[in-house]
């Protein structure tokens, strides 16, 4: 992500206020499924309904397969939108991991067996709530394919996950764009790549830091420093920005466009058409491996 991409963010609308313990229309507040240690009782969640109210704690099961537990009373938001009352909830039963995360643990340290201590699996499943359609869209193919084409382009762009921050420091200035009327509060020299997607300039830092609620514009460093807010502003690119190309990582993947169009939307006009075939090369053979460790197929259109 080192061109300069400018991000637009489609601001989501905020949320209705919420309502008082009301019950249902039909006079029955519905039953909650209770949060228990064993997965039986997530695996065995009712499907989620719009407009049903949902006491804290309730879990459901969304459109897409995946569960979801009320940390607020709601009359029935949907999970997806209203990330403030619905949490994802980990379903291992059915061949899901702990974390609820298609990867686990052991394949993530597979994924990345000489990564920066920075980098932790806990840091990257603490970061999933802010965008839960990451990796739980589409069938378990889908599923498995995006996480792999996540983590293979991180894979490339930190040598790894070995590197948290940018290292040609010539560079570092050149992120402040001062035509931006927020400017560069953090200093010229301040918005060079960090995190998994090498998050640059100062416009970028300021729409991540809008989205995930977070002053990133005045603290960049908050991305090299604490890993869950690396993850995050990662999660962020991929699930909202369209880069150079014409649709989001996100959105490649669970559309079938294959994951040579997440290179194109992240460095496409480096790297695609033919500018730069090693480095798509590189990403390419990372999730080739990195859809073996899942094992699933890793589909067509793979380069740009």
């Amino acid at each position: 992500m080192r061109q300069r991409i400018i991000a637009s963010l489609s601001a989501l609308a905020a949320a209705v206020a919420l309502a008082v313990g009301l019950p249902s229309a039909s006079g029955a507040t519905a039953q909650a499924t209770p949060a228990q240690s064993g997965p039986s009782a997530a695996c065995s969640a009712p499907n989620w309904v719009a407009g049903q109210w949902y006491n804290a704690g309730a879990i459901v099961r969304y459109t897409n397969g995946s569960f979801y537990r009320a940390e607020h009373a709601n009359p029935g938001y949907d999970p997806v939108i209203s990330h403030w009352y619905w949490k994802p909830h980990s379903c291992d039963g059915g061949g899901g991991t702990p974390s609820g995360f298609v990867v686990s643990e052991a394949q993530f340290n597979q994924m990345f067996p000489g990564r920066n201590p920075f980098y932790t699996y806990q840091g990257l499943t603490a970061a999933l709530s802010a965008y839960p359609a990451f990796a739980t869209s589409g069938s378990d193919a889908t599923k498995k394919q995006e996480a792999a084409a996540f983590l293979a382009n991180a894979n490339h762009e930190t040598g790894g996950l070995v590197h948290i921050v940018e290292q040609n420091t010539a560079n570092y200035p050149h992120y402040c764009d001062r035509n931006q009327p927020y400017g560069c509060p953090a200093g010229q020299a301040a918005y060079y790549g960090r995190g998994p997607i090498q998050l640059s300039w100062n416009f970028n830092y300021k729409a991540a830091g809008d989205a995930l609620g977070l002053n990133l514009l005045g603290d960049p460093w908050l991305v090299q420093n604490n890993a869950s807010i690396a993850w995050k502003t990662a999660l962020w690119y991929w699930n909202t920005q369209t880069g150079p190309g014409t649709m989001t990582p996100h959105n490649a993947m669970v559309n079938g466009r294959g994951f040579g169009e997440t290179i194109r939307s992240i460095n496409g006009s480096l790297e695609c058409g033919g500018k730069n075939p090693a480095q798509v090369e590189s990403r390419v053979n990372a999730y080739r491996n990195f859809t073996r460790i899942l094992g699933v197929d890793p589909g067509a259109n793979l380069y740009c």
